[in-house]
């Protein structure tokens, strides 16, 4: 079979399971959970799996899945992700009444596209015609929310990095991957249906304790140090460092008060916070830190209160895979048609641990136009599921068979054309450097 006979036979098999590929997605929609709590989502995909013959390897980085198919011996593995965890948008109309999680990112949209290769590979022979290996991966947490609840895991020794991705490279899931492969929703407007890849920021995360002294705030304010005006004062002095913030880093810094005391008529004695420092590249990102951390501690100082700064491994800026990117483009331009683009319009504030799996080895994460509203917003829908679920199936996996089609020597050309900008020490070794 030609490798373009082959893709029109993978498309096939994709739509001749619409249905289920629907509803698997409408039921991961329909269960939401939040990153390292994805138990039931887990079980979801992994049972999916085992219903087609499949042994996954389960409980990755405590709740993932992993999935090997193995095709003709190049020794080169693609691996296909999708996400497991939800989102907090608890004014949404569908978000968990308990928990307030809600799939308003997509990333039901996500698994159940790699669902569908799961089905396309079985009701197959694709992987006869492959020089190589498909991994399909189920990863949890991507989104970065929660962070005590997940430093509370790493204090635990459950995990050390605070998202999937960056644990799955911990835990060597990555050591043996040559090109890894996943797609994301995107908004629709004129003129767009899809994009290869984006530019994504990294990030640092941080926990901001303040610790002053409580007093009776009516009758001895003046016997306490008050932790939420120093909480303030350095909020106030983050908002000064904007204006030296360079337009071309797109420095994002946005705070939130976790804690801002206990009870009204006590002098707020522990105030916490959490902020993530954002930036297109990881100098920028380092140099804001330092002034945000340098602002945040002047609060402190000011009031006479204790200032901690508890600094967390954040997630690290998409590096752009050009011959990827062209290959994607080529792939959407057959299953989606008009108005795509390698690079999608604007640059992305959002970040990604995907950006921490770009820069060791060749990666992309594309978009599919089926979202109507905003993503993490209260009108997020995903309004077409055959663009957002099923035409991103189809695209994937045909990239996939374009890349390990007879002797992978599109992979291969990939593969050695990229240059990685960490190896896994040295990625390991940088974050380690936060403790």
């Amino acid at each position: 079979m030609t490798k373009e006979e082959l893709k029109i036979e993978a498309c096939k098999a994709i739509d001749a399971r619409r249905d289920e590929i629907i509803a698997f997605a409408d039921s991961v929609s329909s269960e939401p959970e939040l990153g390292f709590k994805e138990v039931k989502t887990s079980e979801k995909f992994a049972s999916l799996l085992k219903s087609l013959g499949r042994d996954p390897r389960c409980n990755v980085a405590i709740t993932g899945v992993v999935d090997e198919y193995t095709g003709n011996d190049s020794g080169l593995k693609v691996a296909v992700m999708g996400e497991l965890d939800a989102i907090l948008v608890p004014d949404h109309p569908d978000a968990d009444p308990v928990t307030g999680a809600v799939h308003a990112c997509g990333h039901n949209a996500q698994l159940a596209s790699v669902a569908a290769i799961a089905f396309a590979l079985h009701d197959t022979d694709i992987m006869e015609y492959l020089g190589g290996n498909i991994v399909l991966m189920g990863v949890p947490a991507e989104e970065y929310v929660e962070i005590t609840y997940r430093k509370k895991l790493r204090d635990e020794g459950k995990l050390w990095f605070l998202s999937g991705k960056q644990e799955f490279i911990r835990l060597g899931v990555f050591d043996d991957i040559d090109i890894s492969v996943m797609q994301h929703s995107a908004t629709r407007f004129p003129g767009f249906k899809a994009g290869a890849s984006s530019i994504c920021t990294g990030f640092a995360g941080k926990l901001i304790n303040y610790t002053g002294k409580g007093a009776h705030a009516g009758a001895a304010p003046f016997d306490g140090i008050n932790a939420l005006n120093a909480a303030m004062l350095g909020l106030m002095a983050v908002h000064a460092q904007r204006e030296t913030f360079k337009d071309e880093d797109h420095i994002r810094v946005h705070p939130i008060i976790t804690k801002g005391g206990d009870i009204v008529n006590v002098v707020p004695a522990d105030v916490r916070l959490e902020t993530y420092v954002r930036g297109a590249n990881t100098e920028a990102i380092i140099a804001a830190s330092g002034k945000v951390n340098r602002a945040f501690r002047s609060g402190a100082d000011a009031v006479g209160a204790k200032c901690e700064i508890i600094e967390l491994p954040g997630y690290l800026p998409v590096v752009q895979c050009d011959m990827l990117n062209d290959m994607m483009v080529r792939e959407m331009e057959n299953t989606v048609g008009e108005d795509v683009m390698k690079i999608c319009p604007g640059f992305g504030g959002g970040s990604t641990d995907q950006g921490d799996v770009s820069q060791i080895i060749p990666s992309i994460q594309s978009f599919f136009a089926g979202v109507t509203g905003g993503l993490h917003a209260t009108d997020f829908c995903l309004a077409d599921k055959e663009l957002g679920i099923i035409t991103a199936a189809k695209t994937m996996l045909c990239l996939v068979i374009e890349l390990l089609y007879g002797d992978a020597s599109q992979a291969k050309k990939v593969k050695s054309e990229f240059k990685p900008v960490l190896t896994k020490e040295e990625y390991l070794r940088m974050w380690g450097g936060l403790e």
